[in-house]
């Protein structure tokens, strides 16, 4: 099947493991008569490793906006460029939204040759609800606003999928437990399709040890997965209410939820909200 001329085709790359580049993919890279790259120096060792002759141009958050009107001069001169980034799908956190956007707008074509994903590699394996879920992208890199963007976030009830860089990661979770509760079940993943790949399922809490048991767990690229938050209907109910109501006037708010959660075998983080709604107070072993 030859390529179709004047079309921007959106290819996948490794993430890691170099097995993964598909058919297509290669056949496309070989064909394209530009490829356009997040670092040029990155993708050129790719096109070495299987022998590919390629015309690079660099395409960065930093020149984006300025190949805009070259690449689609390209196009409207009958030329195929292929898209990559430095790993996985492009636009995935990486360059190529306002390209592939006026590309379209001007009514040139732009063609997916799927792939590679760190998000949905981690999410087959990770072991929570894959039905249901929401990409985040990376956190403030501060903390204050990270949990600011947490608490928004806080009764999601989709799986929630997050990048992180390793120099933040060990913070980043402790953020999450802080905003999230520690008890909520979360998995990390780690130098996916890589020779130290890990992939670990636990608490919030519990992984926030085992990352602090070994240092060489914090480096790497990181995918973070968290459960979403329970359904308000299993929570917010009258017969809870009334529970809640009932200890919080005999009880500290922390020993309250502390109760309910033992009576129910409902998580403590959406029973502490609640018990604040009801007018609990919150404490500061609580936050």
């Amino acid at each position: 099947m030859t390529l179709k001329s004047c079309a921007l085709y959106v290819v996948a790359t490794p993430i890691g493991n170099l097995e993964d580049l598909s058919a297509r993919a290669l056949r496309v890279l070989e064909e394209v008569d530009w490829i356009a790259a997040e670092d040029t120096r990155h993708t050129g060792q790719l096109l070495r490793h299987f022998g590919i002759v390629g015309s690079l141009l660099s395409l960065h958050e930093h020149n984006e906006r300025a190949r805009l009107e070259q690449i689609a001069g390209l196009l409207r001169e009958g030329k195929t460029v292929a898209l990559v980034s430095d790993a996985g799908t492009p636009l995935i956190s990486d360059p190529g939204f306002p390209l592939v956007r006026e590309l379209r707008r001007q009514g040139l074509k732009v063609i997916p040759v799927p792939g590679p994903s760190s998000i949905l590699a981690a999410l087959s394996v990770a072991g929570l609800p894959t039905d249901r879920f929401v990409f985040e992208g990376f956190l403030p890199a501060k903390s204050v606003a990270r949990r600011e963007r947490l608490q928004t976030l806080a009764r999601e009830e989709r799986t929630l999928i997050f990048l992180e860089a390793s120099h933040r990661v060990a913070e980043t979770l402790a953020d999450l437990a802080v905003v999230f509760g520690g008890d909520r079940p979360a998995v990390v993943a780690r130098e996916l399709t890589k020779r130290f790949e890990e992939v670990q399922g636990d608490t919030l809490d519990g992984l926030a040890a085992w990352l602090a048991d070994d240092p060489m767990r914090s480096k790497g690229e990181f995918v973070l997965l968290t459960q979403g938050a329970p359904p308000a209907s299993e929570v917010d109910t009258p017969e809870i209410r009334r529970l809640l109501t009932v200890l919080l006037a005999e009880l500290p708010t922390s020993r309250a939820v502390t109760a309910a959660a033992k009576l129910t075998g409902l998580r403590k983080k959406p029973l502490y909200d609640l018990a604040l709604g009801l007018g609990g107070r919150q404490e500061k072993e609580e936050s």
